[in-house]
């Protein structure tokens, strides 16, 4: 099906929300415009782990909070090796991969309800 909407469950999302769409939908747009992902790149680039970690964190609770599946999952993974020291860069890669995957998405979740 190609409007099939994936890496963000709306349903949930909104509910986590008390049903309220247009909140939702103003939250992704929020998440849309954010620069959490340069960050967490720059940091992993200047082998700051702690700023990487405090970055792939805050990725993972806004991903969390607003249902975004695969980017959270994806952020866990390279969280708990940035804590564990054991970060590699296929991960970080699979990261921003899912994640600009995931802004797609939510572009086209807000046009479909924005």
């Amino acid at each position: 099906m190609a409007d099939e909407i994936v890496y963000v469950d709306i349903a949930d999302g909104a509910k986590r929300i008390m049903n309220n769409t247009q909140l939702y939908i103003k939250l992704l747009t929020k998440f849309r415009n954010n620069n959490n992902l340069d960050d967490l790149d720059a940091a992993f680039t200047a082998g700051d782990m702690e700023k990487a970690k405090n970055a792939v964190h805050t990725i993972k609770g806004i991903a969390a909070n607003l249902s975004l599946s695969e980017l959270y999952k994806q952020s866990l993974e390279l969280e708990l090796q940035v804590k564990n020291d054991t970060a590699v860069t296929a991960q970080l890669e699979t990261v921003k991969s899912v994640f600009t995957a995931t802004l797609q998405e939510i572009d086209k979740v807000i046009l479909k309800n924005g």
